[in-house]
């Protein structure tokens, strides 16, 4: 079912995703557009509360970040319902829901052991016009179905699979060094189409940018997320799966459910300042443009 979004109803909450952010100091060369958000696993279901809702059991397995809650019967509202700080982000007003299939060596499954690295980028050349995601906004990266051309040439790939020195694997490197690690990077699309928070397939109301443009049935720049994981295996990749099959079906799904004044002000900031940002929205090259957030991860003021 298709679920929509106007701006004519959304009142004071769009009013603030769609704000004018501030100019950035024209002293500084920009050289990046971009904040980071770092999220630990926290739990694996055979669950994906986009592509099966209220079906649990009935996916292949995916392991969760962000938001604590997040299950075959996950809706926006349940996520914001989990409340401050249900999150394994440093972020505690960032409920969002990210999950990628559950990665396996033989039978056992192969977890991420630290806080992995979610971007927020700029997928267009006019980083300023850059806006925050309406709430509930969700959709499915690449696909479970690709073969290994449709992997290699999807635009959202950065450098497929690499461990040590090899590089723009399109699917998993027969041997990886002992003491490395397995890691992908995959982009999302950062165009939307201005109405529909999902469609039939889940990717229609996104689109990749077109020479640093958004085309024009897919107007609004939102943010560009870029999954880099990371998986703790090493050695002989012979018996490394994915939940989803081989290494090209590699796939990520995204729920919306930020706090938006949170997010309106890290894109604004980070985003729309041409910054290199990390989870707090500190760019340590230029601390003089300061944080976004405090030490604990929230906008001044909240406790």
């Amino acid at each position: 079912m298709r679920r929509h979004l106007t701006l004519a109803a959304t009142g004071l909450a769009v009013a603030a995703l769609l704000s004018t952010p501030a100019a950035a100091d024209p002293a500084d060369d920009v050289t990046h557009h971009e904040f980071q958000v770092n999220c630990s696993v926290t739990h694996r279901l055979p669950d994906d509360p986009i592509v099966l809702p209220n079906l649990p059991g009935a996916s292949h397995e995916h392991s969760f970040t962000g938001n604590t809650t997040t299950n075959a019967y996950t809706t926006l509202e349940s996520l914001q319902a989990a409340g401050v700080g249900a999150t394994s982000c440093l972020a505690p007003d960032d409920l969002s829901a990210y999950w990628f299939p559950t990665m396996f060596n033989g039978n056992a499954p192969v977890i991420p052991n630290f806080r992995q690295v979610i971007y927020y980028k700029s997928g267009i050349e006019r980083y300023q016009d850059v806006r925050p995601f309406p709430p509930g906004l969700r959709y499915v990266v690449g696909s479970p179905n690709s073969t290994l051309e449709e992997f290699r040439a999807h635009p959202g790939r950065v450098e497929g699979w690499e461990c040590g020195d090899s590089f723009f694997n399109w699917d998993f490197p027969a041997h990886c060094p002992a003491g490395t690690q397995l890691n992908v990077r995959f982009q999302a699309p950062s165009c939307w189409d201005g109405v529909h928070l999902d469609s039939a397939d889940h990717k229609s109301h996104m689109a990749y940018p077109v020479g640093g443009v958004c085309p024009s049935s897919h107007p609004n720049p939102v943010p560009m997320l870029e999954f880099k994981i990371a998986f703790p295996v090493d050695g002989d990749m012979s018996q490394v799966r994915l939940a989803s099959g081989r290494g090209y079906s590699w796939h990520y799904d995204f729920f919306n459910a930020w706090d938006p004044p949170t997010l309106a002000a890290l894109v604004s900031h980070c985003i729309n300042g041409g910054l290199q940002c990390d989870p707090r929205g500190y760019d340590q090259y230029k601390p003089h443009r300061g944080a976004v957030l405090g030490e604990n991860y929230r906008l001044p003021g909240r406790p």
